[in-house]
């Protein structure tokens, strides 16, 4: 990497520790409108999954106080149900359409998110909780994203911020988890790999420790707007990304 080509994937790694660090998630989408201009998606994919053992570790860690095995089980275990159904319905599935109707939803949801001061939070049973653990699972397994419908269903629940970090950040490290597993068993960790990894490793740890610093410095009600916010950047950037192929003429 020359100069300038390195400035951009550490400064795409730092951005991705920060939207991290503050919202809980949002790494991938942040940092792949990136390195796709600057590596290849194989190295990408890995990267991501790799810097998410960091991403969504730190914030298991620190919020383990409110961590509740109750609570969280349900949705982990809907979730390792359902990735490896979503890995296997990937041959009879085209994820770009996939993506794009998930792009479409999550743009919907932002603003309705954004222009509602409030809403009624939902109340639901256990077997409902594992029902969305496990279409977070397959979406997961078809598509590489592990933790928007479980987001977007925390924010539904009506929990606090902490409460909300406490279950979708352990289901997403369970799915990086198994990403990681799947990715050095297929051989994708190469050298160059883990050496870009280690390159950036530090400006994401740093982007990492100053998003927690402000998600600090937030209530529930600006904590939800960040989600929101975060939630409807992530929709339209999947749904110019998927979109495009999908319509461009020929």
């Amino acid at each position: 990497m020359d100069g300038f080509v390195l400035f951009l994937f550490l400064f795409a790694a730092f951005l991705g520790g920060f939207a991290s660090g503050l919202a809980g998630f949002a790494m991938g989408f942040v940092v792949s409108g990136i390195w796709l201009h600057l590596i290849t998606p194989i190295q990408t994919t890995a990267l991501i999954a790799g810097y998410g053992l960091w991403t969504q570790g730190y914030g298991v860690w620190k919020l383990r106080h409110a961590l509740s095995l109750r609570k969280v089980a349900p949705f982990i275990i809907g979730g390792i149900i359902g990735v490896p159904i979503g890995t296997v319905l990937l041959t009879y599935a085209e994820p770009a359409y996939l993506r794009l109707g998930v792009g479409l939803l999550l743009v919907v949801y932002g603003i309705y998110g954004l222009s509602k001061p409030a809403f009624k939070p939902l109340k639901a049973a256990v077997a409902t909780d594992g029902g969305v653990g496990f279409a977070n699972g397959v979406l997961c397994g078809l598509t590489g994203l592990p933790g928007f419908i479980i987001t977007v269903w925390c924010q539904m629940r009506g929990w606090n911020k902490d409460e909300q970090r406490a279950v979708f950040q352990p289901v997403m490290l369970a799915a990086i988890i198994m990403t990681v597993i799947s990715l050095a068993a297929s051989g994708s960790m190469t050298a160059e790999t883990v050496k870009l990894y280690l390159l950036g490793l530090p400006a994401l740890l740093a982007g990492l420790w100053i998003g927690f610093r402000l998600y600090g410095k937030f209530d529930d009600a600006a904590f939800r707007k960040v989600v929101l916010l975060f939630l409807l950047l992530a929709g339209l950037a999947l749904t110019a990304v998927a979109g495009w192929p999908i319509l461009r003429p020929g």
